[in-house]
């Protein structure tokens, strides 16, 4: 047993390539999501000297404690071999460092390698039943149908009976996507909760970096970030061109010799050209590099798909690409995010949460926090436009958010280069509307509404014609016009470029008349709300109780219970001055505009966040020791604190998040990381949810 009461859960398999690390990191996603320290175990590395166990490492992203890696590791294959006795006894021992700072333990068993005898499924086994862990059965159906698959797991759930251990529930995985229902069927004879997956060619298959290590290549020519896109399919490019290009398909991969000017100029070509698939790359082998003329040819004509030099022969090079796996790593974000979309789509959270039993804490994480940011926009697809659409983080965003069916996604930017660009990264844009504001039919109509709004500051139909050209105003007008639900934008223009169009079209709420932002403070145990850190300088009391307003407001939304503290160097009455006396008026204006709010002010930071403090300070207080919204009374203060907040607490900051507004606008930061751009689309198409339960709210009154 656990000594220190920590739930774990153990996901095995007996045999190789069944996506045991897909399963590992959706449940481990899951128990992230569902709140506490989550922690991750691996009993048996296979990571030597120098060498660090990649599964491991893809892991340890997602747990909410922080453990060191070299801790999470129980023992080697060689010291399982030497005593596999006296390695389950250090495996329980070291077990124990990480349950005892962890709520729930996701521990991920050994990759099959024929230990010895008893099996390595047994010996899995055996260690789960002194770990008190029960068992999630990996069990890989590719090839099987679904009666085999059944008898394969009723097999293995033997085994682990055997070793007395528990398994609480089976996942089929790589089954043919026209055989899910049936496998599932079979699988409810087991008697065990079962869920089964299809088979994602993505998640084993090798990007071109993976390639090029595993033929010791060279990057002959091309863009070195498109090293990282995954290559479905391999061809020997041994035939005439015309033949080549007739089989040639999406993501694919060709090798031909050097000396083939014939080919490597019309692969370059046709990868370029309208009408061809996209391929991932071109693998020029026998150690040849092509003629001097060729060679020009192929520098002037700067193609972006990477080419790389190998010096093997063909069938050697053909049969180490053919035989290299893709491996989901840290750094796979495609893989990661494919991963983690076919666990939501075909998993049950509800029945794994039940059969799993976990401790469900109190506690806010930054994994829960963003889980539910993904889960809420998930629940109710909103429209997005992205007016960046050259952008390739906007891009990389755009695939995740598919992938994980957060929003649809409008992309503005030349739709010809947009998805030129799209192809190159292996991203799919067939299910996106790329528009370009500069030829669109909808100027016409943009101008003229825009003229409308603009008419009482002398704006023309001609400068509005103009104006509407630009992606800022035209994705905002798409807004204002209802053909989408919410914009995003920020990464390449700036914060005037991107508010100023909202602050002449979209307007603010009714009773609000300063538009301002917030950040989502994502601490260990709890996410606080920070405003404003983005947008007004130095705010009147006016528009500081419209700050609060609307930052409880932001927070609500989000299942955050707001208790406001209005912050001041001064705690009560302590302190006098004309910034103490600002924070007083604008925390009256809060009591009286919105006397359901918990709001408490003048306050210091210390007296609002930290109870030891609130019982000295402020012992009577319903906010103090407790707050969750904390408003500072001008932007050097607030902006300065969720960076030294970010910095040195090692909190994570998610927004600006733009409020006040009459419908969903946000920001980028012009350094957003892809991460950041998915959860900022995820929390605008929340925020264009709320928007919609306000409008019909509004409706109903107005019939009753």
């Amino acid at each position: 047993m656990t000594g220190s009461g920590a739930r774990s859960i153990y996901i095995a398999s007996a045999e190789g390539d069944t996506g045991k690390s897909t399963v590992a990191l959706g449940v481990l996603a899951l128990l992230a999501a569902t709140g506490g320290r989550v922690g991750v175990f691996r009993p048996i590395s296979r990571a030597g000297a120098g060498e660090r166990d990649y599964i491991l490492d893809l892991l340890l992203q997602f747990t909410s404690v922080e453990i060191a890696y070299e801790d999470c590791i129980g023992v080697t294959y060689d010291d399982v071999h030497t005593d596999p006795d006296g390695a389950i006894a250090d495996i329980v021992a070291r077990f124990h460092t990480v349950a005892d700072q962890c709520d729930n333990v996701l521990v991920i068993g050994s990759d099959y390698t024929d230990i010895a005898s008893p099996s390595e499924l047994s010996y899995n086994a055996r260690i789960a039943a002194n770990l008190s862990a029960p068992i999630i059965l990996v069990v890989k159906a590719l090839d099987r149908e679904p009666a085999e698959v059944r008898a394969v797991a009723e097999m293995l759930m033997n085994d682990i009976k055997g070793s007395h251990a528990s398994t609480v529930g089976i996942v089929a995985n790589r089954c043919a996507p026209s055989a899910l229902t049936g496998v599932v069927n079979a699988l409810r004879d087991t008697g065990v909760r079962a869920w089964a997956l299809p088979e994602e060619p993505l998640l084993t298959a090798p990007t071109m970096a993976e390639l090029q290590r595993a033929l010791g290549a060279t990057l002959y020519s091309g863009d070195k970030d498109l090293l990282d896109r995954e290559a479905l399919d391999v061809m020997v490019g041994g035939m005439t061109v015309e033949h080549i290009l007739e089989r040639l398909s999406e993501s694919m991969v060709v090798i031909a010799p050097a000396d083939r000017s014939d080919v490597l100029l019309s692969l370059v070509n046709a990868n370029a050209a309208e009408g061809f698939p996209r391929l991932s790359g071109i693998i020029m082998n026998g150690g040849l590099h092509p003629h001097p003329m060729i060679d020009a040819l192929v520098k002037g004509l700067r193609p972006t798909l990477p080419i790389l030099t190998s010096e093997h022969g063909t069938y050697e090079t053909a049969r180490t690409a053919a035989n290299t796996r893709g491996r989901m790593s840290a750094g796979s974000a495609r893989k990661i995010d494919a991963a983690l979309a076919l666990m939501e789509r075909h998993v049950s959270a509800t029945e794994l949460v039940d059969e799993l039993n976990l401790h469900v804490p109190e506690v806010v994480t930054p994994q829960m926090f963003e889980y539910q940011l993904m889960a809420q926009a998930q629940s109710d697809v909103k429209h997005i436009v992205l007016p960046e659409g050259g952008d390739d983080r906007i891009l990389r965003a755009t695939d995740r958010l598919l992938r994980r069916r957060v929003a649809k996604l409008t992309l503005l930017g030349h739709p010809e280069s947009v998805r030129r660009r799209a192809n190159e990264l292996g991203i799919d844009l067939s299910e996106v509307d790329v528009i370009d504001p500069a030829t669109s039919e909808l100027v016409d109509e943009f101008a003229d509404v825009y003229t409308e709004l603009r008419r009482h500051k002398g704006m023309t139909r001609d400068e509005a014609l103009e104006r509407v050209r630009d992606e800022s105003y035209f994705g905002t007008l798409m807004l204002h016009t209802g053909r989408v639900d919410g914009m995003v934008s920020g990464a390449v223009h700036t914060t005037a470029q991107t508010i100023r169009p909202a602050f002449e079209i979209i307007k603010t709420v009714p009773g609000v008349s300063t538009v301002s932002s917030v950040f989502f403070m994502c601490l260990a145990d709890k996410v606080l709300t920070y405003g404003d850190c983005a947008v007004v300088p130095d705010p009147t009391a006016e528009e500081l109780a419209d700050i609060a307003i609307s930052s409880a407001s932001t927070a609500s939304a989000f299942g955050i219970d707001a208790r406001v503290a209005m912050l001041s160097y001064s705690t009560g009455g302590s302190g006098s001055g004309k910034d103490v006396e600002k924070v007083a008026a604008a925390t009256e204006l809060v009591r009286d505009r919105a006397p359901e709010l918990l709001v408490e002010g003048p306050i210091q930071y210390d007296a609002a966040i930290e109870p030891s403090v609130a019982v000295t300070k402020m012992p009577d207080s319903p906010v103090a020791g407790r707050a969750t919204v904390l408003i500072f009374p001008d932007l050097n203060t607030g902006n300065n604190t969720y960076k030294a907040v970010q910095r040195s607490a090692g909190a994570i900051a998610i927004g600006p998040v733009l409020q006040g507004l009459n419908k969903p606008m946000n920001d980028l930061s012009r350094g957003a990381l892809v991460s950041d751009i998915v959860n900022t689309v995820a929390i605008t198409a929340i925020q264009a949810q709320q928007n919609m339960l306000v409008e019909r709210s509004r409706d109903d009154g107005g019939q009753a």
